[in-house]
């Protein structure tokens, strides 16, 4: 394996690209560090450098004990956060879900819920953007570090590569609303756990019952399995046109690779761009 110095400045920063791009937020040591024995060193320097105590005849005369003030009850120590039971989560979130009638009062339910532990080490809810009635919902699976930075679903460099597969087919960012099935990015990038999805399912079936698209893209492996409720993955679900059952109402759903899944393997563009060119006339159809 290359060391990074050993690397031309245009090697490393396509390297550094490609981390980035795979979700890559932290990197290692070249040569494994013993955490255990520096932290033994500094504690024994700590040790030597610490003034030798006192002996008993050496130690100054203590003052007289001042009068002691009557103790005050002390203050009640902040209560603990108390999980909520996964069934009780999604009833609650069904509740706050079904209450809405519009997407601003879903926005709002969304930010007020708290049964979801996603929400806790999230930077913030990440929402729809775009157009609140149209006639295509690109649907993703979870926020990435730069959604959960900006508050806004496909940003960064995942959202400028989902902007040039759209504009190859003739659509903008204007025309259509973009959202992921989870609202809050998980620790690391994560994929979310099963409790965390059946958690998050009401919020994004009533957006769709809201939004009412007349077709859904559906990228990445997770979104697909999620909503098409199926096992298979995204290369058995991808490039063929699916019917899903919203709140009563049967929506056309297309699935295809997400911009993720691009970037860590350029060679699926080429099975992309056919998805792409057979979701447009699906569109015309």
């Amino acid at each position: 394996m290359n060391a990074a110095r050993d690397l031309h400045p245009e090697q490393l920063r396509s390297l550094l690209h490609f981390y980035a791009d795979a979700g890559v937020e932290w990197l290692l040591e070249e040569e494994a560090v013993d955490r255990i024995a520096a932290f033994e060193a500094m504690r024994a320097a700590r040790v030597a450098a610490a003034p030798p105590e006192a002996s008993p005849a050496q130690q100054p005369a203590r003052p007289a004990p001042a009068r002691q003030e009557p103790a005050r009850p002390a203050a009640p120590a902040p209560m603990p956060n108390v999980a909520i039971p996964d069934g009780q989560a999604v009833a609650e979130a069904e509740f706050a879900a079904g209450s809405a009638r519009s997407l601003e009062e879903l926005r709002t339910a969304m930010e007020a819920f708290n049964g979801c532990n996603l929400k806790t080490s999230a930077r913030c809810l990440v929402f729809a953007e775009g157009k609140a009635k149209p006639s295509v919902m690109v649907i993703g699976a979870m926020p990435s570090a730069d959604d959960d930075r900006d508050g806004l679903p496909f940003s960064g460099r995942q959202g400028a590569m989902l902007d040039r597969m759209l504009a190859g087919i003739g659509l903008g960012r204007a025309e259509l609303l973009l959202t992921n099935v989870v609202p809050w990015r998980p620790p690391g990038n994560r994929p979310p756990s099963q409790r965390e999805a059946d958690i998050c399912r009401p919020f994004i079936e009533r957006q769709i019952a809201l939004a009412e698209p007349n077709h859904l893209l559906i990228l990445g492996n997770f979104a697909a399995r999620f909503l098409f409720r199926s096992n298979e993955t995204i290369h058995q679900l991808r490039g063929e046109w699916r019917n899903i059952e919203v709140s009563g109402r049967t929506i056309p759903a297309f699935a295809t690779l997400h911009p993720q899944d691009l970037a860590s393997a350029p060679i699926s563009k080429r099975l992309a761009w056919q998805d792409l060119l057979t979701f447009r006339a699906g569109l015309k159809g």
